[in-house]
């Protein structure tokens, strides 16, 4: 006699296995995925501080008006907010600051893997 148990999984199940399992498997990156990496990348470094330095603008401006507007400290909470003002509209021309620069540093590399892709 056998002492052992047998289950199969549905195909359902089965292609659920083989996707997961496909994540784990190392391989290598071809070089139009590498492209498209990089030029995400390109992005997300100066979208995220753009992103960090306009919430902040936006939390000192807010400080700012709160120190008007509920504690009467008008001589406090004028430059507060105005100095959150400046912050949030610093965040534009710094980010297209930051994309330019990013995009200069990579753009060698960009080019190299979009003509070995052209030939």
């Amino acid at each position: 006699m056998k002492n052992s148990f047998e289950y199969n999984y549905s195909a359902k199940e089965q292609a659920e296995v083989k996707r997961i399992r496909e994540k784990y498997i190392p391989r290598e990156e071809d070089k139009m995925e590498q492209l498209r990496r990089l030029d995400k990348s390109v992005g997300s470094k100066a979208t995220t501080f753009s992103l960090a330095l306009g919430i902040v603008g936006s939390l000192v401006m807010g400080s700012g008006m709160c120190l008007c507007m509920v504690w009467n400290r008008f001589f406090i909470g004028v430059p507060i907010g105005l100095v959150g003002i400046a912050l949030v509209a610093l965040a534009y021309p710094i980010y297209s600051r930051i994309l330019n620069k990013e995009r200069e540093k990579i753009a060698p590399l960009i080019i190299q893997l979009s003509d070995d892709l052209l030939k």
